[in-house]
């Protein structure tokens, strides 16, 4: 039996994506993005979806009509869940950090609402609520916004507060980054099935690596930088074609979840242009292990004109450990992603990010390299999201 979903917020389809992998059936995505939803078209065409351009509604979740334009998507059928997660910027430390309010007025704050509205509209027996550890913390008018979320969500559903159980890191589900994040689930009043038990079946299957020496029966080592993006070809800077003739080796559990692609052609792998002052600081710091700071002090000459330049501005993503947090501000520079070998001297290319995301190889990006980036440092991890869909698979068979 298939599952309907929808998703709201959508995004390019990263949380999506682990629902496609489990076979349930998206009924209809709500985004705002013009060219996320190109992804997520291409993406429904790849699952044979044939109604990809009505299913994808590229509007904004507080308009007055969006509710009657998901009623024609539904066309009556029942909606076994809802996911998707509300921008994150507002409740994000770093969006939080720029803004001298503190996004008091930001509208992203409150637009948990319409996610709300439309939960309560359907009332699907699971929703799954994604978003920044931000959020649990970001206030607005002395009021914590997480209590105003789980206050609303809760007038139909149950839901778990407990920070130990709802957050959860991408690299214990075989995803090569560190990546956490607060995911809520809530399981309707009339069905009786405890959320936490949704939480107890996302099985771990990967140990992190602040957790390396200690026993971690029956776990498996977190997948490294090395183990995602080694065997793609080299570039220099500027280098790289937008499609590839490529075969990959396959030659550990990761590339073989990501590389079913029949085509061996590699999509986006493409390098950024830098400058010869760039190229330096990326190959010095690579080849001698060094942060930013430890750069400065060697290599005073490579300091940057720019005063805010602050230690963590350029960042060497490590081949022996998973990556730092892919992020949305990629879109603007690529600096806290350098390439960890030194003789390519640069940062990473949209299809590295894509799989240190855990996005198959065949998932194309719709938009420029601007667009492909922000769409990957928004998403979730489909590897996650597929250890989710499955936790919730197996509960919604319970479902009488």
């Amino acid at each position: 039996m298939k599952y309907n979903f929808i998703d709201l917020f959508a995004g390019c389809g990263g949380l999506s994506e682990g629902f496609y992998k489990e076979k349930f059936n998206a009924l209809a995505h709500v985004e705002i993005d013009k060219y996320a939803c190109q992804t997520l078209k291409r993406r429904m065409q790849y699952y044979n979806y044939k109604n990809a351009d009505f299913s994808v509604i590229e509007d904004d979740i507080t308009s007055e009509s969006i509710i009657s334009k998901l009623d024609e998507r539904v066309a009556g059928k029942r909606v076994d869940i809802i996911i998707g997660g509300p921008p994150c910027q507002a409740y994000s430390s770093l969006g939080r950090a720029k803004d001298e309010k503190r996004m008091q007025e930001d509208p992203r704050n409150f637009l948990f609402e319409s996610y709300v509205k439309i939960l309560n509209h359907f009332k699907p027996r699971f929703f799954v609520f994604e978003n920044v550890l931000g959020m649990l913390n970001a206030k607005v008018g002395g009021n914590k916004i997480i209590d105003l979320v789980f206050k609303s969500l809760e007038e139909n559903y149950k839901v778990v507060s407990d920070p130990e159980i709802i957050v959860l890191n991408s690299v214990n589900y075989g995803v090569p980054q560190i990546r956490k994040r607060v995911i809520l689930i809530g399981v309707r009043n009339d069905i009786q099935i405890n959320p936490k038990q949704v939480y107890k079946d996302i099985k771990k299957t990967h140990y992190s690596p602040e957790l390396e020496n200690q026993s971690c029966k029956g776990l498996k080592k977190y997948v490294t930088v090395r183990d995602a993006i080694e065997e793609l070809p080299k570039l220099l800077p500027g280098g790289g074609d937008k499609e590839i003739y490529f075969v990959s080796k396959k030659n550990n559990e990761f590339l073989k979840q990501i590389t079913d692609n029949e085509k061996n052609v590699l999509y986006d792998h493409v390098c950024r242009n830098h400058n010869f002052k760039d190229i330096e600081r990326y190959k010095q710091m690579s080849e001698n292990n060094w942060t930013f700071s430890e750069l400065l002090k060697n290599r005073p000459d490579l300091s940057h004109s720019k005063r805010r330049v602050f230690g963590n501005s350029y960042v060497v993503q490590w081949w022996d450990y998973p990556s730092k947090t892919i992020i949305a501000h990629l879109y603007k520079d690529g600096n806290q992603f350098i390439h960890p070998d030194s003789k390519q001297g640069r940062t990473l290319t949209v299809r590295e990010v894509a799989r240190l995301q855990s996005f198959p190889d065949n998932f194309i990006f719709m938009g420029s390299r601007t667009q492909q980036y922000k769409q990957i440092g928004n998403a979730v991890p489909p590897l996650l999201a597929q250890a989710i869909a499955k936790s919730v698979k197996k509960h919604l068979k319970e479902v009488k």
